[in-house]
């Protein structure tokens, strides 16, 4: 297991301990959130809809967001399909990471919809097929708004990723190194 899937592998580990064990108010800062009150017309966006289809009024008027305080940058939580997003990464985050990072976890809300195993700890972080597919929309996305490779490069890298596995992860998504 790579240092990104290991990391990975705890940080969701610890998000699953704390709502089973009911503690998950103490990694909330606020209130859940319908995900339409918060990400105003989403339901729009032809990316989402190329996702969602004729199923993204329904899916996202559902959608949940738990704003947490610590950890990572947003997700979804795998026990009921919903969104957690830093509160912190969405005061200061870039703004246009933030929009590509809700494309590619809402690619995550549709997999889960589907019975899709979104952690399948049998592969790394960059070669998960759910993350490629996530990935891969998100890219398209990305280069229609306008990104360079090299702009879409640094987006794809984490602090918790190698070259190495930038490199894989740049190549299953056709993005040049």
């Amino acid at each position: 297991m790579g240092l990104e899937s290991w990391f990975e592998y705890v940080a969701f580990r610890i998000l699953r301990l704390l709502r089973r064990l009911g503690l998950s108010r103490f990694m909330q800062v606020g209130q859940t959130q319908c995900f339409k009150d918060y990400f105003k017309g989403f339901e729009k966006v032809e990316a989402v809809r190329g996702i969602f289809g004729d199923e993204t009024e329904e899916v996202l008027s559902n959608l949940k967001v738990k704003f947490i305080g610590f950890g990572g940058y947003m997700g979804v939580d795998n026990t009921d399909g919903n969104l957690f997003v830093n509160a912190s990464y969405l005061r200061n985050g870039n703004k246009t990471d933030i929009y590509l990072d809700v494309i590619h976890e809402l690619v995550h809300v549709r997999q889960f919809r589907e019975g899709k195993e979104l952690f399948d700890g049998r592969y790394d972080y960059v070669e998960r097929p759910t993350e490629i597919e996530a990935y891969c929309y998100t890219v398209q996305e990305a280069r229609r708004l306008g990104l360079t490779d090299e702009r879409i490069l640094e987006y794809l890298k984490t602090e918790w990723m190698s070259a190495e596995d930038l490199k894989r992860l740049a190549k299953a998504v056709d993005v040049s190194c």
